[in-house]
């Protein structure tokens, strides 16, 4: 069931668009990041940055340049003083707090980061860019604490330690360990950058750090459908369920897309075909946790599609303040640095991943009930008739999974509706999209938690019933019977009541990395 490994040799940036998988693949595998050939995308990033460097010369008046930034853009900068203005910016923006970003989704920052500014319109030399890529393709990741956006304008305080490694301050991740980057250079010979007017203000002023987190939501999101889908189908298997709620000709008369492709799945799974009366026992009309499954999935599997869209859009975007357009000579003062696509994505996400969660905890407690677990021991014991009494298989784990859905649901209220005027009121409406994007990340945890939960259970629900002979192994659909004995190379048969928390983080772990292929196309 192992996913195939990507094809992928290098990613490309300059004159073209990325799309989330190239993120991905950077971030997580180490494909490396090479630049276009291009004659004219390297022309325009060329003439940006001279544009940039002669306008201020020529006493332009140019925002974050020549004046003071957000409320303090009213105060003029003398030319003498220009130069330090990138620094200082950097410097006074080092003041964020909480958990550290992951390494990979850092190095996916840095990525993200480096396609918008390649896009030619942020006014930075190609040596700023150059030193991006080099630090990307050396797994140099800078050291980002993921609290102190507000989404607006852009992810100004993290993506300042992405600026402040460029001029080879602050620390870094590298080979494992985490260290001061001045450091680092040293040993590697690598040479900071002195930024030039615009370059900080370019780096930071951008929402690069929701991007990237949305990056990764969503292709946990995406497969975490798949994976609810056939959890479903082995719990209608551990439930004698009625398969023929998953047919066809329902899903034809409210035909949203995605509930009927997660409505095939299933079906598919199952083995059930449309008029297919062995299917049909003495359940007419099963539970709403299995009924309607394909209408709680199919939300999620609904949303994902422009989802993706405003994410790539966002990804392929020049979104800081101001763009630089070298051709016209202008400079186009704006709200591109604005995250709401990504804000309104990610709160949006959060909550039909949720609801999967609590679908799967209400299959959950189904199976654990023996007044209505259709014949099945309490709790899915696996004890022996003597040793019942004193047997509480998964009663703990239903418990946590309980527990997890309960803190899911509760981080679904939005962050994008949490505006707070802020900077002396210059940012006096803001997105919140990295809030909203670190909300949803938990809630995957959370839901991925409770997958790994019920998935187990299932397993232990179908080896019950096929050890008791209400259930031929043979009978189960080849994909059902694949991910039985993949789980049960994890996990053995609970006969005797023992701690599974290792089993469950080995299985977390599992969902998290898509290990297993599901539904390929």
């Amino acid at each position: 069931m192992k996913r195939p490994e990507s094809l992928h040799k290098k990613v490309i940036i300059g004159g073209r668009s990325l799309e989330m998988e190239d993120v991905l693949m950077v971030a997580c595998n180490a494909v490396p990041v090479e630049f276009s050939n291009d004659a004219e995308w390297n022309r325009k990033i060329r003439a940006g940055a001279e544009f940039v460097d002669r306008a201020w010369r020529e006493h332009r008046s140019i925002y974050g340049v020549t004046t003071g930034y957000g409320q303090s853009g009213i105060k003029a900068v003398p030319p003498e003083l220009v130069s330090e203005l990138p620094k200082l910016l950097i410097r006074f923006h080092g003041c964020g707090m909480g958990e550290i970003l992951p390494e990979p989704l850092a190095k996916a920052v840095m990525v993200v980061r480096l396609n918008s500014l390649a896009y030619g319109n942020s006014g930075v030399r190609m040596d700023l860019l150059d030193l991006i890529r080099e630090l990307i393709n050396h797994s140099i990741i800078p050291v980002i604490p993921e609290e102190g956006s507000v989404g607006a304008s852009g992810d100004l305080t993290p993506l300042s330690y992405v600026a402040a490694v460029l001029m080879g301050e602050r620390d870094v991740f590298y080979q494992g360990r985490h260290r001061q980057t001045s450091e680092v250079f040293q040993e590697l010979d690598i040479q900071p950058l002195t930024l030039m007017p615009k370059e900080g203000l370019a780096v930071m002023n951008g929402t690069s750090v929701m991007t990237a987190i949305a990056c990764f939501a969503y292709q946990r999101a995406e497969y975490l459908s798949r994976l609810a889908s056939r959890i479903t189908a082995m719990v209608v298997e551990v439930l004698r369920g009625n398969k023929s709620h998953y047919d066809a000709r329902i899903f034809a008369y409210k035909p949203h897309p995605g509930q009927s492709l997660i409505a095939t799945y299933i079906r598919e799974d199952l083995g059930y075909h449309s008029g297919d009366l062995k299917a049909l026992d003495d359940h007419l009309q099963d539970r709403y946790s299995l009924r309607c499954a394909p209408h709680v999935i199919g939300v999620l599997a609904d949303a994902l599609p422009w989802m993706k869209e405003w994410i790539e859009t966002e990804l392929n975007s020049a979104n800081d303040n101001p763009l630089v357009d070298a051709e016209q000579e202008d400079f186009l003062h704006g709200g591109n640095f604005y995250g709401g696509h990504i804000a309104f994505a990610m709160d949006g996400l959060k909550n039909a991943v949720a609801n999967v969660a609590d679908l799967l905890d209400r299959q959950m407690a189904f199976m654990m009930d023996p007044k209505n677990n259709r014949g099945l021991p309490a709790n899915l014991s696996g004890a022996t008739e003597e040793r019942l009494c004193i047997s509480h298989g998964f009663k703990a784990m239903e418990i946590g999974t309980a527990a997890w859905t309960a803190e899911a649901l509760k981080n679904t209220m939005p962050a994008s509706v949490f505006s707070r005027s802020t900077e002396c009121h210059n940012q006096d409406k803001v997105s919140m999209g990295t809030i909203a994007a670190r909300d949803c990340l938990r809630v995957l945890e959370l839901t991925e938690q409770v997958a790994g939960a019920v998935l187990l259970a299932a397993t232990q629900g179908l080896e019950i019933r096929i050890r008791n002979g209400d259930l031929e192994h043979h009978h189960l659909t080849p994909q059902i019977r694949e991910t039985l004995d993949a789980i049960r190379g994890e996990c053995d048969f609970i006969e005797d009541d023992r701690p599974l928390e290792q089993t469950l983080r080995r299985i977390k772990s599992l969902i998290a990395e898509k290990a297993w292929a599901l539904y390929e196309d």
